[in-house]
């Protein structure tokens, strides 16, 4: 039901910093919970962070600290910016909405970490 438009993957050498974003067909404000996943070749989607609109703000393991998720009401997008990343960053970022039983992901953007 809810597209998302995620850009802002790329190649970065080990630790360097990129931004991703994510850009709902929905308005921010109706979502319950907003969100980062991520997947490497062969695994299942991993948490990196998710929040909602107080600040309560969930991470996955070792991403507190570089991690960092942001909303922006007026461009109704929500960002994830990634500080020192490590070649283990390397995977396919998804961003994630969800609004009541109803789940929606991010078409994937690529992010590649260099030794």
């Amino acid at each position: 039901q809810v597209q998302l438009v995620e850009s802002g993957g790329g190649e970065v050498q080990s630790g360097g910093s990129l931004t991703l974003s994510c850009t709902p067909s929905g308005p921010l404000r109706n979502f319950d919970v907003v969100g980062w996943y991520r997947q490497t070749p062969g695994t299942q989607l991993d948490l990196v962070v998710i929040t909602n609109h107080q600040g309560v703000t969930r991470y996955g393991e070792s991403m507190e600290g570089r991690f960092t998720i942001s909303l922006d009401d007026a461009a109704n997008t929500f960002y994830l910016q990634m500080n020192n990343l490590k070649p283990e960053d390397t995977a396919v970022y998804y961003c994630n909405v969800k609004q009541w039983a109803d789940t929606s992901w991010g078409q994937g953007t690529q992010v590649t970490v260099s030794a």
